[in-house]
């Protein structure tokens, strides 16, 4: 016999979204102190990656999804500069 449960989505949405901040809050620590310059790069992506889960849990919250095209937009650029990073930390270590 199986049992219904019935979600409260608002309360999961304001969940998630306080775990996200969380989450944002530990990154952008990381962001700041670093070590190394890799660190950060790796840090400002996750800030990113972070975000667009964000947008994308008001956008399920709400029920509108005008917001979603910034989200897929800042996942867009957020992946082209990690992997022009990746291109000039690998192009730096050759003369």
């Amino acid at each position: 016999m199986m049992l219904a449960v019935q979600v409260n989505l608002p309360a999961v949405a304001n969940v998630a979204l306080l775990l996200l901040s969380a989450s944002l809050l530990l990154t952008f620590i990381r962001l700041v102190r670093g070590p190394s310059l890799p660190d950060r790069v790796v840090a400002l992506d996750q800030f990113a990656a972070i975000v667009v889960g964000m947008i994308a849990v008001y956008t399920i919250d709400m029920g509108r999804d005008e917001v979603l095209r910034a989200a897929i937009v800042l996942a867009l650029i957020a992946f082209l500069s990690t992997v022009a990073f990746a291109r000039y930390a690998e192009r730096r270590g050759r003369p």
